[in-house]
This record gives C-alpha cells, sequence and structure tokens, in this order.
C-alpha cells in the first residue's frame, strides 16, 4: 500500500469519530512506519484551570485513538480492531498551552492481536509526555458486515 494511501485512510478513520472531532485532533503523519497525530491545546481540555495543564482524560484519548488507527498502517485492508488493552505511563504534565502530539506503531501483528507502542509528546519526541502499550483485537472482514464505522471510513466521511 502507498504511503498516501495509509495517509488517507488514518484521515478517513480520524474523521468518522466524533469524539475526536469535538477535540481536534488531526492526522501529521501516517506511513508504514506509524502514526502521529496532534492534539490543539484548547480551554475545554484543561483539567486544572489554576495550571491550564490538560486533562489526562484527554492524553488517554489521543493516545488510545493514535494506537488504534496504527492498524492501518500495518493491515492491507481495513479492519476495526477495538482496544483489548491499554496502559498508559504518564512521565510529567503536558505545558499550558502546547498542542500534544501522540505517536503509535504496531510492532506485531497476528491473526487475533495487533500490538502497538507509542509515546505523547510536545516540544521534542525524546522528552516524552507519556509512553504508552496497546493491544487491539483484529475482527475480520467477516465482523465488519456492513457497520456504520466501516461505511463512513470508506465514503471519507463521518457521521
Amino acid at each position: 500500500m502507498s504511503e498516501q494511501s495509509i495517509e488517507d485512510r488514518a484521515q478517513r478513520f480520524l474523521a468518522a469519530l466524533r469524539h475526536c472531532q469535538v477535540l481536534g485532533m488531526a492526522v501529521e503523519r501516517a506511513d508504514s512506519k506509524g502514526l502521529t497525530l496532534r492534539l490543539p491545546y484548547a480551554p475545554h481540555i484543561v483539567g486544572n484551570p489554576d495550571t491550564g495543564v490538560i486533562h489526562g482524560g484527554a492524553i488517554t484519548t489521543l493516545m488510545d485513538t493514535t494506537c488504534g488507527i496504527s492498524t492501518v498502517c500495518v493491515l492491507p485492508e481495513f479492519e476495526i480492531c477495538p482496544t483489548l488493552d491499554l496502559r498508559i505511563d504518564y512521565m510529567h504534565p503536558a505545558e499550558p498551552g502546547k498542542d500534544v502530539f501522540g505517536f503509535a506503531e504496531c510492532y506485531r501483528v497476528t491473526p487475533n492481536v495487533i500490538f502497538t507502542r507509542g509515546y505523547a509528546y510536545q516540544d521534542d519526541p525524546e522528552q516524552p509526555i507519556a509512553h504508552v502499550v496497546g493491544a487491539f483485537m483484529r475482527m475480520g472482514k467477516a465482523a465488519q458486515g456492513g457497520g456504520e464505522l466501516k461505511q463512513d471510513i470508506q465514503q471519507g466521511g463521518a457521521a
């Protein structure tokens, strides 16, 4: 699969997820090496109004989404791959006023499970905010059966 088609597939997948639209997430890069998403800083995702630090739930959503969509970087065809397990180790809070980036890659693909790993960062990937590992269940073509998300992704739109 071409690098452009990987990025297009990642864009369509992200566009189909309403909560990601509300958070303003965007694909920064998607290729056979992995996926990078951007979570823009915004007042509605601040967890502590006194410090302006982004809520941990927004970072968790970013990383779960990044790991989940990274599956399109390795699979020859789209498959629904729900989260089985996700572990996030927070290194330090995100700096207020700055966007957060999430990177994820698939490091093992089996017939039933895809294993991912990645990190969240702001200015420098060498100074991560958090590390993540995740496992995603492969549903396969038979389980996709014309579902609404699959249709949205294939049509390039969101509900």
